[in-house]
Order: C-alpha cells, then structure tokens, then sequence
C-alpha cells in the first residue's frame, strides 16, 4: 500500500449530500435530476452547445467514433502513445487504427500526421483513402494527453478539407483551455466534430466511473442520446429501430460530479500550485526536469511527468520507481506504446521515433489535487 499515491478523487465538498439525496428519494439509476444537471453544467463550464454523459469515457469515444461516421473496414488515425482506451473505441466500431509518432508534449505529432495524409494517402470521391491498404480513413482521434492540448490549427483545417472526422479524446483535459492560436478560447474536446471528456477515479473531477460526450450538433447530440439508452424510438412499448448501448450515467453517479464540479476551479489551483513546486523543486537536479506545459493552453496540469537522463542522473526509471515505491510514493512509466501491443502489432504505424525515447525516459509523479507540501518534499 502506498503512503502517496499516482492520483485519487479529493472528496471534500457537497458529494455525500447529492449522493444521500439520491439514496432518500431513491432516484438512483439513469434517470434523475443530477443527470441532466450535469449535462448542463459540463456544457457551460466547456462552451460546448451539448453534453451527453455516458458510463465511462471510453463508451463516449466508442459511440462518438460511430457518430462520425466510423464503420467496419474504416481507418482512424490515433497516436501510439496513448491509454489504449482510445484505440480499442476504435476497433470496438470494426475500425483500424493507424498510428502516429508523439510530439515533444506527449500528443500527436501533428506534423507527421498532416504528412501522412499528404503523401501516403488518396483523395477521391469526397473521401480519404489509404494508398497501403486502399481503406477508407474516416476519422482521426487526438488525444490530449496528461492534459496538454494538441496543437490542430493546421491539422484540423486539412482534415475538412479531406473529410476525415476529428473525434477529440479529451479524457485527461478538463480544465485546458486554449490561450493563443486559432481555436483561442475553446476548451479541448469542442473544436472537432465531437469530443470526449472522462471522469474516472483518477482524472480532475470523478463520478467513480463515468464520461461525456461533447458537441454542437444538434443532431449528433440527438443521435448520442438516443445510442446510449437503448436506441428505444418507443419507450413504453420498447419499439427499437437500431442497435444501442446501455451507456447512460446514473443518478448517484452524476450527483457525484455536479458536486466535484463546483469545486473545480479550486482543485485546477491546487493542481497549478503541485506543477510549479515540482519544477521549482526538481530544476536544481542534474539529469531531472518535468515535462513544460504547451505555452498555447492554459493546463489543467493532470498529470506530471518526469522526465530523466539517465545517463547523467545516475538512474534509470526502473531503478527510481523501485526507489520510490520502496518508500511508499507511487509512480508510473508512460504507456507502452500501442503498436507494440499484441492485440495491434499488425497494424500500420507512420515514422514512430520519438514516442520511443518519451516512454523510456518518463515517469508519472504522484499528482493529487490533495497531495500537502510535506508529501510533495517527501516526494
């Protein structure tokens, strides 16, 4: 058991009151107020016209992916460093996945990406082809990860113009918002066609379990709703027109995240205060440093990650994070990346080069929003 861990919920506001309010009036299922209420205050707080919770953010990048017009035998381009959430969604639809090397904050290189699209693909017919495997490509789903936002004003403004759907992965970026650019003053995940929000135990804010689909189609706000109950077109007589999921958030679930919502602002502060103590402290260590946030985003600083030359400090990741461990404090590396895993091994990959040398030399601090300074220096 650790002392400090990676990354819990911070409990400390109105969440037993909405829960003991859903439990008294025994509204505890898909249907209830928190539910909508929510919806209604991830919209506002994200600027996106529409929001529809579903169980977990990987439903919501699942259905999104299908709303974009995903379909058996389509492609969909996705970095290889990622939480492998992003990549099953996509074969979750009969999808493909094609994978794309990592820039220096983590996400998608959208450089190589824009790229790939340019010389190794096809446009015809109002579509995107694969000039390797003749497929379709019909979306792709940057992930903005540890809660650094990717960089799309040139990446985006291609996709249009090729008809390749952008289906944010927004899981880990509640709270960034964009300062400069293009898309200054959008929050990630409401610049694409949809995006997708995550409340897991471990993210900003939770639900336990939980996610959210982003968008400001009506239609697709319709058709997301519609799919994640069931696909009902009669309610009362189970009249079912289309194949849908059982991915509606409960009340006691949403009761929890309206509650972690109004706290939020003070939980971004905090998680402010933990990145600039982490870069103030670790400056001064030869061979250390944390990762720089994109200066074109306001962070939400998720996660932070430390980034070391071994070489110079004297140990690798391995030895630090038994070292660590040793003394309670839990770390992790950086994801394998997703075209080395088996399930995904035959897939194409596109000029993977500097993912690599990211996921040998990262490692994932302790990152609580209820982290005190004294486990910080500890730390």
């Amino acid at each position: 058991m650790y002392n400090i861990p990676l990354s819990v919920p911070n409990i400390e506001g109105n969440e037993w009151k909405y829960v003991k309010e859903c439990l008294d009036e025994e509204w505890v299922s898909s249907a209830g107020k928190y539910v909508n209420l929510f919806e209604e205050n991830i919209a506002t707080y994200t600027g996106s016209k529409y929001a529809i919770a579903c169980v977990n953010g990987t439903a919501a990048l699942q259905v999104s992916l299908r709303l974009a017009g995903v379909m058996s035998g389509h492609e969909v381009i996705v970095s290889s460093l990622t939480f492998i959430a992003s990549v099953n969604a996509i074969m979750y639809n009969n999808a493909k996945p094609i994978f794309m090397d990592a820039d220096n904050y983590y996400n998608i290189d959208a450089e190589k990406a824009i790229a790939f699209i340019k010389n190794e693909t096809v446009f015809k017919n109002g579509f995107t082809y694969n000039r390797t495997t003749e497929k379709r490509i019909s979306a792709i789903l940057p992930v903005h990860v540890w809660g650094n936002a990717c960089w799309f004003d040139e990446l985006i403004e291609l996709c249009e113009k090729r008809n390749i759907a952008v289906v944010e992965d927004a899981a880990e970026s509640l709270g960034t918002f964009y300062n400069s650019g293009k898309y200054k003053g959008k929050h990630t995940g409401t610049i694409g066609k949809l995006g997708c929000l995550s409340f897991n135990g471990n993210k900003i804010i939770t639900t336990g379990g939980g996610g959210m689909i982003l968008t400001d189609d009506e239609i697709l706000a319709e058709e997301a709703k519609y799919l994640t109950t069931q696909a009902k077109d009669d309610s009362i007589r189970y009249i079912h027109d289309e194949i849908g999921y059982n991915f509606r958030l409960t009340n006691i679930q949403a009761a929890l995240g309206v509650a972690q919502l109004e706290r939020l602002s003070e939980i971004l502060q905090r998680k402010n205060e933990i990145y600039h103590f982490y870069q103030i402290e670790i400056e001064g260590v030869e061979g250390l440093s944390i990762l720089k946030v994109p200066d074109y985003a306001n962070n939400n600083h998720w996660m932070n990650l430390l980034q070391i030359n071994s070489s110079i400090y004297g140990e690798d990741i391995e030895g630090l994070m038994a070292r660590l461990a040793h003394n309670k404090i839990q770390t992790r590396p950086a994801w394998t990346l997703n075209h080395k895993q088996k399930p995904y091994k035959k897939c194409q990959y596109y000029k993977i080069e500097n993912s690599k040398e990211l996921v040998k030399n990262s490692l994932c601090l302790p990152s609580s929003s209820n982290l005190t300074n004294d486990s910080l220096s500890k730390i």
